[in-house]
């Protein structure tokens, strides 16, 4: 019996020392390690150094324009057509004094003249005279025959600039009993445009309120200054 005790005493020894020199298993891939073995804290800081900060030009090459040009490309628009040539250089100076570029440039181009108004169907010259004179005591100024025995007569009643006068003058005719025909009139002619290069991070906005949408081009529209 008393043997039986020391035995058990000598058992839970080797147990207790067993348990000090052996280290836990934390599973396979999985390894314990102290605080501070971690090193220092890592510092996070809120601001930003100047000297660290790189732009978008440094990213690219030198910082600059013609770098950011041959990344994001080159935005242009075009002001036109001007019919006088005085007026597009006035628009080109304006654009350079603000360092952009801009070149005014000549084309043929179709020009609005004005709204068409005539009579048409004239059976021919004799009847055209009588019609003249009809309508000239309704009161409208200035008609005259065009055209001849080939391609057919009709009476001009004037080209103009203001469509409500166009309307004005074919309700009058109309009224009268004649068959009128309203159209617009377009000419060939030397016209004028302005290519303008926009500065990177410039806009097109305050051109367009200028000259109205219909007569600035954008982006693939436009052409470039040369």
């Amino acid at each position: 019996m008393k043997n039986l005790l020391l035995l058990l005493i000598l058992a839970n020894v080797l147990y207790f020392m067993w348990g000090m020199f052996t280290t836990e298993d934390t599973g396979p891939g999985v390894a314990l390690v102290e605080e501070a073995d971690l090193g220092p804290p890592l510092q996070v800081t809120t601001g930003q150094d100047s000297d660290a900060i790189a732009s978008v030009g440094a990213v690219l090459g030198s910082g600059e324009p013609s770098d950011l040009e041959a990344v994001v490309g080159r935005s242009c628009v075009t002001i036109g057509p001007f019919k006088v040539g005085s007026d597009a250089d006035t628009a080109a100076l304006e654009y350079s004094n603000e360092n952009m570029k801009a070149v005014v440039r000549t084309a043929k181009a179709q020009v609005f003249v004005g709204h068409s108004v005539q009579v048409a169907n004239v059976e021919n010259r004799a009847a055209g005279r009588a019609i003249v004179t009809q309508l000239e005591e309704q009161g409208l100024d200035g008609p005259f025959i065009v055209g001849n025995d080939e391609i057919g007569y009709s009476i001009a009643l004037g080209i103009f600039n203001d469509a409500a006068n166009a309307e004005k003058v074919e309700l009058q005719a109309r009224a009268a009993g004649f068959d009128v025909e309203t159209t617009p009139m377009s000419r060939e002619r030397d016209v004028s445009y302005v290519d303008i290069g926009l500065p990177p991070g410039k806009g097109a906005g305050a051109i367009v309120e200028k000259y109205g949408e219909d007569r600035v081009a954008l982006r693939d529209a436009a052409t470039c200054p040369r």
